[in-house]
């Protein structure tokens, strides 16, 4: 897979992200599913993902440190336009990341135990820039299948 067709993929889930974010609106974009423990907001996923692609394509990749509060993330609230502003500033540095990297070569900063949230933190996991890129993209796709469905609940007609 070329970088270019790497950041296809991306910016098509980045773009579901935008587009889900613009359909809640204002009204609905602090919302997390009612009942529902664990939820997040459509703005908490946004910022979540900005903060995965920062970390991972920045801090572990490149060695480039982006201070990140994990926690902080899920509990992050804003407006429409604030969510899609983070999602281009996201996707800017994550284009930037991905062409400044060699895939094939180890993390500059590879993951340890304290990356929570994390799956096999150690090993050929992560043990390529590509993998840890291949990691974003799971958690970019992973993360636009819960929006898609708490925008849907959001939006469902009474």
């Amino acid at each position: 897979m070329t970088i270019d067709e790497y950041l296809t993929l991306c910016d098509r889930a980045l773009d579901g992200y935008a587009a889900c974010v613009r359909e809640l609106g204002d009204t609905h974009v602090n919302s997390p599913l009612t009942g529902v423990e664990g939820s997040n907001s459509a703005f908490a996923l946004v910022a979540h993902v900005v903060g995965v692609m920062g970390r991972w394509g920045r801090t572990v990749n490149r060695g480039i440190v982006v201070p990140r509060d994990r926690d902080a993330e899920f509990t992050a609230t804003g407006t429409v336009q604030q969510a899609l502003e983070l999602l281009e500033m996201g996707r800017a540095r994550l284009h930037e990341d991905a062409r400044a990297g060699d895939s094939a070569a180890p993390p500059a900063n590879p993951p340890t135990g304290r990356d929570r949230g994390s799956h096999a933190l150690r090993g050929p996991a992560y043990a390529t820039q590509g993998a840890v890129l291949l990691h974003v993209y799971e958690e970019l796709s992973q993360h636009l299948g819960q929006l898609e469905v708490t925008r849907d609940v959001l939006l469902a007609p009474d």
